[in-house]
């Protein structure tokens, strides 16, 4: 499939996702029998197409695909106030007491000394929860979506809000609630739900950059943030609800591609308060913790302890044990205190011993990923703690698998998105007046056979001698086999060769057509580096390889000492990108000379084909 065709296609499943999400939210009366089932299935169906299309496009037309597509998917939810949840309202509310100098966590939002903040968006009239004496225009709010604190209190004003449980504190952490203020404080008056939406939108695109960029400067793909940017997930519950996993996503992302680089303690610690304030935002990236542990731990798990402490430390000051707000009571109320939230678990263990079983399984996962996960690359054992907390916790609500589409986005393993998509294909009521039974653990059972099928299949291919994921194969080409005869390049793939500075080098020819633009650009040279632990001579770069910014594949696998052509230190990775030389000629004598110069490490001036 051509270039172009495949940059077309691209575009239709984006326009395709973002005209679904603009008529759903929208609710156009055309699609109301077809809500909510068919609707996430065409969205599903078309985000697949799209990635798999965008992936087979080179990166110079792919970045502004996925960042146009992105904006375009943001603007349509943008396109009519919050469909799917109320929390946006409860944002709002609290981002208004904290700038009226008032702890967000002191009081519900029901209390009689806020109200003199109460005003007709939030508080008007008819809405659909009331406290304080009834309304003949809204019915009270319903007790069992208040929680065992939240029991009726006496003396509490009457009136109706939008503000879900309006009679209990906050649950938001400190990152979170600040967030919500300045959102507050730049909004103009009577803006509505708009600028908060908007503010969640703005995160999603840039989490979109921060994948591009962090991607490429680490010599990865950067194609793979479509599976970010064009995620249904991100779309409906970024741009539409406004949920602040977004932030979260967005800090996650920011610590992994910081910790990532292996550049000293100072790099360590901004990656570990970047993890602390992601925490500090939302709980869940608490997961990406025993990932981030093999490269300094102290020094990250201090700096992570020590952001969340300090965000944290002033609310603890002002209103003590208050500050854990609505947390005990949303778990109690979900059902994961007494075990019957874990769908999947309480098939082989009685729902009493399901919330013991969890933490073992949680417990013991974790300690997997610290002791395997890769250093340089911590998204990956973070992407497996993600995607198994949610399997065993299968949470109904459909934006709690937004950070395990970022670690996705970074990792490249698709199949992991199943469980993103496992509530999504499998509503309680997929269709008008139809209800699907035990829909949570259907769609979450589906969901991880799935990911385990295909994580089988891979390791499978993988002993038949195709190494690495797909979005690896994508991103660089496949080792060359060994030529015959004295020049011993050995080696495959992702794994060092075993000698003295074995080298393989893949031709310029080797270069994969979907990582090429056909009739603009220069295809870039591939030198894939594979040494034995044993090779420790320092190694100059050839001066000729400076000015292509050449990209070199698995950087930690450099000879332990070589130096970047330009001069930079030890395991520096180099820019990644086309060959900027002035001609075809010079390009293929660059090629020459790096080639030529790699064979010499490996078996000096006798080499054959020395020369070019």
């Amino acid at each position: 499939m051509g270039g172009w065709v495949r940059a077309a296609g691209s575009a239709a499943s984006a326009a395709v996702i973002a005209g679904v999400i603009a008529l759903s939210v929208r609710q156009f009366p055309g699609l109301a029998r077809f809500q909510p089932l068919l609707v996430y299935a065409v969205l599903w169906a078309a985000f697949a197409a799209g990635a798999w299309l965008v992936l087979g496009v080179c990166s110079r037309r792919a970045v502004p695909l996925i960042l146009l597509g992105g904006i375009a998917i943001q603007l349509a939810a943008l396109s009519a106030p919050p469909q799917g949840s109320d929390d946006l309202y409860r944002y709002i509310w609290d981002g208004r007491v904290q700038a009226a100098g008032i702890d967000p966590y002191r009081y519900a939002p029901a209390a009689p000394q806020l109200t003199g903040l109460r005003e007709p968006f939030l508080w008007p009239a008819n809405g659909p929860y009331c406290v304080g004496s009834p309304h003949k225009n809204a019915s009270p709010e319903p007790v069992a979506s208040l929680g065992p604190v939240a029991s009726p209190q006496p003396g509490l004003p009457s009136g109706c809000t939008r503000i879900n449980r309006p009679r209990v504190h906050t649950i938001y952490p400190p990152v979170a609630e600040a967030y919500f203020t300045v959102v507050g404080e730049l909004s103009p008056p009577a803006s509505g739900s708009f600028p908060i939406q908007a503010a969640a939108a703005l995160c999603a695109i840039a989490t979109s950059v921060l994948l591009i960029a962090g991607l490429r400067r680490l010599g990865l793909d950067p194609r793979l943030a479509v599976l970010w940017a064009w995620c249904p997930v991100v779309g409906l519950q970024a741009g539409n609800d406004a949920h602040i996993d977004v932030l979260a996503a967005f800090l996650a992302a920011a610590a992994l591609l910081t910790l990532a680089r292996p550049d000293g303690r100072r790099r360590a610690i901004r990656g570990g308060v970047l993890l602390g304030l992601a925490i500090a935002t939302k709980i869940t990236p608490i997961l990406a913790v025993p990932a981030v542990l093999r490269r300094r731990p102290a020094t990250v798990a201090a700096a992570v302890a020590a952001a969340t402490g300090a965000v944290y430390l002033p609310h603890l000051l002002a209103v003590g044990g208050r500050v854990i707000g609505f947390l005990p009571g949303y778990l109690a109320q979900d059902g994961y205190a007494s075990g019957e939230r874990f769908q999947l678990l309480s098939l082989v263990v009685p729902e009493s011993w399901a919330t013991l079983a969890a933490v073992a399984v949680l417990a013991a996962v974790g300690a997997a990923v610290v002791h395997g996960t890769d250093p340089d690359r911590p998204w990956r054992g973070a992407v497996v703690m993600t995607g198994t907390a949610l399997a065993v916790t299968t949470p109904s609500l459909l934006w709690y698998p937004m950070l395990l589409v970022v670690l996705v986005a970074m990792d490249g393993r698709a199949e992991w998105l199943a469980l993103a998509a496992a509530r999504y294909l499998t509503p309680l009521h997929p269709l008008a007046h139809y209800t699907l039974a035990d829909a949570g653990r259907l769609g979450y059972a589906a969901a991880l056979l799935f990911v385990t099928a295909v994580a089988l299949l891979r390791r499978i291919r993988q002993s038949g001698g195709q190494h690495g994921t797909p979005a690896d194969r994508t991103a660089r080409p496949a080792a060359q086999p060994a030529p015959a005869g004295p020049s011993r390049f050995t080696g495959s793939g992702d794994q060092p060769a075993r000698g003295s500075g074995s080298i393989r080098v893949a031709p310029l020819t080797a270069w994969p057509a979907s990582g090429s633009c056909a009739g603009g650009g220069l295809r870039s040279i591939i030198v894939t580096l594979a040494t034995s632990m044993e090779s420790r001579r320092a190694r100059p770069w050839p001066p000729s390889c400076c000015p292509g910014r050449i990209a070199l594949t698995s950087p930690r696998h450099w000879p332990p000492h070589a130096r970047h052509p330009c001069g930079q230190h030890e395991r520096t990775r180099p820019d990644v990108g086309p060959l900027r030389s002035a001609s075809a000629a010079a390009a293929a004598s660059a090629s020459r000379a790096c080639r030529n110069w790699a064979r010499s490490i490996s078996c000096g001036p006798g080499c054959p084909g020395r020369g070019g």
